[in-house]
């Protein structure tokens, strides 16, 4: 199963489990952060889905949430119809 930074939007190899210290190898932004996890979810209390975890105000940052698990073939949380209006536009704006 592919996973992808939420940042560069590559996709990452992952072996074992992500450390608070692990980086995206293409773009060196943290790995273990809300913005990769699955239980990340902007419309719910907190940004997140577990209801245990405890308040994380950086989400793009790395923490120490024993609740991480990286997302799966997410793509930085855009839908694949947020990604076909993003080609668009940037082939409209294309010079």
């Amino acid at each position: 199963m592919p996973y992808f930074c939420h940042h560069c939007k590559k996709e990452v190899q992952i072996l074992d489990r992500v450390g608070r210290g692990d980086t995206c190898p293409f773009c060196n932004t943290d790995a273990h952060c809300c913005l990769n996890c699955s239980f990340y979810d902007a419309s719910s209390y907190n940004e997140c889905r577990e209801s245990n975890a405890e308040r994380v105000l950086s989400k793009d940052r790395a923490n120490f949430c024993d609740y991480f698990e990286f997302a799966k073939d997410r793509k930085g949380s855009l839908s694949s119809k947020e990604l076909e209006a993003k080609a668009k536009l940037e082939a409209l704006f294309k010079k």
